[in-house]
């Protein structure tokens, strides 16, 4: 086994984040996403259907729920239960967002 590094094969921001599958098993989705000034478009809202645990690695951001922001930075994390609107508001340029997202998957 070797390790890998979070900060490694980050692309140049795109349009897109970047989505990287750390790890799928039956029980459990982990994934890196990186993001650079990205948000949600307007309107739009995530609605998962499975749980959430996310660590922001680096830089800052803020959500968006129905009941008001939440702003994060490098080192905080949140869980956010399935079927819980929120919306990605904002993600600071420099540094990038690199995020360590884990969903439940029942």
């Amino acid at each position: 086994m070797r390790p890998k590094s979070i900060f490694a094969n980050i692309t140049e921001a795109g349009e897109e984040e970047q989505f990287d599958l750390l790890l799928k098993s039956p029980n459990c989705r982990i994934d890196r996403i990186v993001s650079s000034g990205h948000s949600s478009p307007k309107g739009f809202w995530y609605d998962q259907e499975n749980d959430e645990f996310i660590l922001l690695v680096q830089g800052e951001a803020v959500l968006e729920f129905e009941d008001g922001m939440v702003t994060l930075k490098a080192g905080d994390h949140l869980y956010i239960p399935k079927n819980c609107k929120h919306r990605l508001e904002k993600t600071s340029i420099d540094p990038v967002c690199i995020w360590l997202c884990v969903f439940v998957i029942e």
